[in-house]
């Protein structure tokens, strides 16, 4: 059975980690701290010159997590993360280039929203696992809620602006499948090596997220 998005947002969740690695000789060790974790999805962006690189390692060095490009803006990004082992791809909004190349790629893509105009672009693509972008605390999670009448069916990951004091509203929203965050890996904890407070962090937004689980 081929992976698609659907599988990978509701293995990512509560989050799907969004990171941004500079130093290449760091990206094993910071996924080996996030799955101590309970992470088992990873975004590594595209966004320094060893991004591609930080991927395959951890490819690589821990085949039991799927880690996926975030950060597509060009039409041959998708080729090149596919190359260099990516699982899946995320871009922050959606064109038509990018969508032929996600196809030609074979990759599960998630494509980045923020109107109706452009979830429906994105329907019209295929696509009903879309990526809220940019997440603005209270206004997206009102939006998102307007959004469950006309966009049946459709799950987001909403991402920019989620942080531990509102991941459970955004979680508790029926078509919120899982969040973005960069604040379980953020890059002064990274320079500092702090494998340690990144499991935690990693840890307590699963226990978080895990009494919405629990059934009433």
């Amino acid at each position: 059975m081929s992976l698609t998005m659907d599988v990978v947002l509701q293995q990512a969740r509560p989050v799907l980690p969004v990171l941004v690695i500079d130093d290449i000789s760091l990206a094993v060790d910071l996924a080996r701290a996030l799955h101590a974790g309970g992470i088992r999805v990873l975004e590594v962006t595209l966004r320094t010159p060893r991004a591609l690189d930080a991927l395959a390692a951890m490819r690589k060095e821990l085949p039991d997590l799927l880690v996926g490009a975030g950060t597509l803006i060009h039409a041959e990004q998708f080729s090149e993360a596919r190359d260099a082992g990516a699982q899946f791809a995320v871009s922050p909004g959606c064109t038509e280039r990018l969508a032929a190349a996600a196809e030609d790629s074979g990759l599960p893509y998630l494509p980045g929203v923020m109107t109706p105009s452009e979830v429906l672009l994105a329907l019209e693509y295929g696509y009903r696992s879309l990526k809220l972008f940019p997440a603005n605390g209270a206004t997206s999670i009102k939006m998102l809620k307007s959004f469950k009448g006309p966009f049946t069916g459709i799950r987001f990951c909403p991402t920019g602006g989620v942080t531990p004091d509102n991941l459970l509203s955004f979680l508790r929203l029926p078509n919120v499948a899982c969040v973005g965050g960069t604040w379980i890996a953020p890059s002064n904890l990274v320079r500092a090596r702090a494998w340690d407070q990144i499991t935690q962090l990693a840890a307590e937004a699963r226990a978080l997220a895990g009494s919405l689980e629990q059934p009433a």
